[in-house]
């Protein structure tokens, strides 16, 4: 009893092995500890026969012999992680059980053998991630480490961090209405919609202090992103420079501004940034991807938006209810993490050019 943690019915026992060693009998032991007064004399009994131990533990029992020996477990894990045969996408448990048997990698094998040695290994084949591999030259990893010294700076009012990045939208609206949910019974939607065109959003986020923005556009233009570069600019009268975070989208240029509003005003609106371009393939660098995820999953979710209208009421509210609760972003990666995960050594690397 004092011996520390111990299963639930090693400590029963214990307790109805103490009470019947006080002269209790069964029935009233029964009564305190929940246990049957025939589970309580089989106790008592097994006491007499074979002592302690026996009466407290179960007896080892031996269990089924391994379907499966450690060169065929070898060989059925190598061919799952080979690609599945001609005419299948993906590995199954059904479709490894029958190969290996296909193959003579076993003689026998069933689906949940197949299923318990895929779980021991952590193998999961029927799923595939995507993942993004670059080349790691130098260009890549000097712009790699600007935006990343960048976001290790502490907050500074005066040079406030802003990530911006757009997303398109597709415009859809029903064609018959919609029916609410009731108690009872889920909400009902048709499954046929009606194709309205396509819009965009900028979101833009200032990771550190939680402030959003979001502007909902017809198009993904030069014309749209230098409107969105002058609301950043005048979003922060007071700074001395604003540090902005982009990747490297043709529009997402001096030249976008120059278009649109002349060569001296571009002037002044472009001076008031620092221009941090992430990597090509490599905008996971960019803390708006975040941003847009948030406003995807949250905003617009599975819901059908019908017009650049309703977009624009739907963002403005999200935008607000943001900036309400200064929803913060916080990025834990950072330059000495990159260095180990790309194993490359520290050296001294130039800036982005502005």
């Amino acid at each position: 009893m004092s011996g520390g943690v111990q299963q639930v019915r090693v400590v029963l026992r214990a307790l109805a092995l103490l009470q019947l060693a006080r002269g209790a009998s069964a029935p009233q032991i029964a009564n305190v500890v929940p246990l049957t007064a025939e589970a309580i004399r089989s106790i008592g009994r097994r006491y007499q026969q074979g002592g302690l131990e026996r009466t407290l533990y179960e007896k080892p029992r031996p269990g089924a012999a391994e379907v499966l020996d450690d060169s065929q477990k070898q060989r059925l894990i190598a061919m799952v992680c080979s690609n599945p045969p001609e005419g299948r996408a993906r590995w199954t448990v059904r479709l490894v059980a029958e190969e290996a048997v296909k193959r003579k990698l076993v003689p026998r094998v069933g689906r949940e053998t197949v299923r318990i040695l895929l779980l021991s290994h952590d193998l999961k084949p029927w799923r595939e991630k995507m993942w993004v591999v670059a080349d790691l030259d130098e260009e890549y990893i000097t712009k790699m480490e600007d935006v990343l010294e960048v976001y290790e700076r502490p907050y500074d009012q005066q040079e406030p961090v802003v990530c911006l990045d757009e997303k398109p939208i597709t415009l859809h609206a029903d064609v018959r209405t919609a029916s609410p949910a009731v108690p009872g019974r889920e909400a009902r939607r048709d499954n046929e919609y009606e194709r309205r065109g396509t819009a965009n959003v900028f979101c833009a986020v200032e990771p550190k202090a939680g402030r959003h923005f979001t502007f909902s556009t017809p198009d993904r233009s030069g014309f749209e992103f230098a409107r969105v570069t002058v609301e950043l600019a005048l979003a922060y009268p007071e700074a001395r420079t604003i540090h902005l975070v982009m990747d490297n989208l043709n529009i997402h240029r001096q030249k976008a501004l120059a278009h649109v509003f002349g060569a001296e005003m571009t002037a002044q609106v472009w001076d008031r940034f620092t221009v941090h371009y992430t990597p090509n393939r490599g905008s996971w660098l960019n803390q708006a991807e975040i941003e847009i995820g948030l406003f995807a999953r949250k905003c617009l979710g599975k819901r059908r938006i019908p017009s650049l209208k309703v977009l624009k009421a739907e963002a403005k509210a999200w935008n607000r209810r943001m900036n309400r609760d200064r929803v913060k972003i916080n990025w834990k990666l950072d330059r000495r993490a990159v260095r180990c995960k790309f194993g490359y050594k520290c050296q001294s690397f130039k800036r982005s050019k502005t």
